[in-house]
């Protein structure tokens, strides 16, 4: 284990262009061609046997090195429509298609380009210590993460049919604490989630005499307001739920009531029972607001994205847990995040157990300024935000370092 850490720095530097060229070329959900190629180029370079156009752009890499454990290790790839404004001189311009046909900008909001590095990084050093291991590595990198279709379509498409079953699911998450820290959390990991759109229906006129019709945007406005309430009077302390209404659009005039307003809206809980109540409470608030404000028709509410809750094995994270330890100082327990995450449906179709943790990637001192500041949250980036910018090392290091460890708790053998 020694051996293969003390040439993580190396490996580290080396892909630093990599994930430069990554982060200046982001692709969208389902459109990862070019990140695809260079992944597959990559591990073919690196002697696996690599299969491309996996439920749809993805890749799956397999290096075989004797008997012993399957362990999958699984990076997402795509990026969001975001416009970057990180300033950095491989900041993203790209563009692309959105799901609405639009063009949009297109930035690695989330870090995914940093997980698509770090795992080529551990694929590297899997290559080249051998004798270090005994079993199968399976490396998935999996599109469309940010719609929550890309595990299903992988699964789809034969994931556990055409490749090896899996002992264990493992991967990772760039988050915006210290760089080189790690965050593991046994049980539920990360929420699930369910996204919605709304119209509600109005009768439009003329700005002048809104009388003469049933305003859209004050129903929206009022609708906005009151779900507001469902989390802070409908779900209990001890419970974890988020609503926020993440798009409003009404009207093409300021002096026109329009006819219709629509609402985009992302519901997470880790509960089925809470979320089951947040569904229920959004949709008879939703309705009730139409019919106070004396809708012509009900409102269409349309279920979009769903995120099943990412459930962390209890024995396999302990298990992660004292590796982290052994090797890299250990790891915190960061608690339930609110964030959520589609690599649970891997391990679910497969029936393994899943460990997924969070990676550091702020510059530390920028965020010990920001705790001796107490501007953690208004000044340090979070993901999705279009200044979210991990520093590059010691992030690809601490990453590329946690992925071997972890996959080493199933195949590692000992070094002569």
């Amino acid at each position: 284990m020694t051996k293969v850490l003390d040439d993580v720095a190396g490996v580290a530097q080396n892909l630093t262009g990599v994930y430069e060229d990554l982060h200046r070329h982001p692709e969208l959900s389902g459109a990862e061609v070019r990140t695809a190629g260079i992944v597959a180029e990559r591990l073919t370079g690196l002697g696996w046997e690599v299969h491309a156009g996996v439920g749809g752009t993805g890749v799956v890499g397999v290096l075989r090195n004797g008997d012993g454990p399957t362990v999958m290790l699984r990076a997402d790839m795509d990026g969001l429509p975001v416009l970057e404004k990180s300033g950095l001189g491989y900041a993203s311009t790209a563009r692309g298609t959105g799901p609405t046909g639009t063009d949009v900008p297109v930035m690695h909001a989330c870090g995914h380009d940093i997980h698509v590095t770090c795992l080529l990084g551990a694929a590297t050093l899997f290559s080249a210590h051998r004798p270090a291991w005994s079993g199968i590595i399976v490396a998935v990198f999996q599109p469309a993460e940010e719609t929550g279709a890309g595990a299903r379509d992988m699964v789809a498409d034969g994931l556990f049919d055409r490749f090896p079953v899996p002992d264990v699911v493992l991967g990772q998450h760039v988050a915006p604490f210290p760089a080189g820290a790690l965050g593991v959390h046994a049980g539920p990991a990360f929420a699930g989630s369910d996204s919605f759109s709304v119209t509600l229906f109005g009768r439009s006129g003329h700005g002048s005499r809104p009388e003469t019709t049933v305003d859209p945007v004050v129903m929206a406005a009022a609708t906005v307001m009151r779900l507001q309430g469902l989390v802070s009077r409908e779900i209990g302390g001890n419970e974890t739920a988020v609503l926020t209404v993440g798009q409003l659009h009404a009207g093409t005039k300021d002096n026109i009531i329009p006819e219709e307003a629509q609402l985009g809206i992302s519901i997470r809980t880790a509960d089925p029972a809470v979320r089951e109540r947040m569904i229920s409470g959004m949709t008879r608030i939703i309705n009730g607001e139409a019919a106070a404000s004396g809708a012509p028709q009900p409102p269409a509410i349309t279920a979009g994205q769903h995120f099943p809750a990412v459930i962390n094995n209890h024995d396999a994270t302990a298990r992660v847990r004292e590796a982290f330890a052994a090797e890299l100082g250990g790891a915190v327990d960061p608690g339930p995040v609110t964030g959520s995450e589609d690599v649970g449906t891997l391990a679910a179709a497969a029936g393994a157990p899943l460990v997924y943790w969070l990676l550091g990637g702020t510059d530390p001192e920028v965020y010990g300024k920001a705790v001796q500041d107490g501007t953690v949250a208004s000044t340090i980036p979070s993901n999705h935000s279009p200044h979210f910018a991990p520093v590059i090392r010691p992030t690809l290091d601490a990453g590329i370092s946690a992925l071997v460890v972890a996959a080493f708790a199933w195949v590692g053998t000992p070094e002569g």
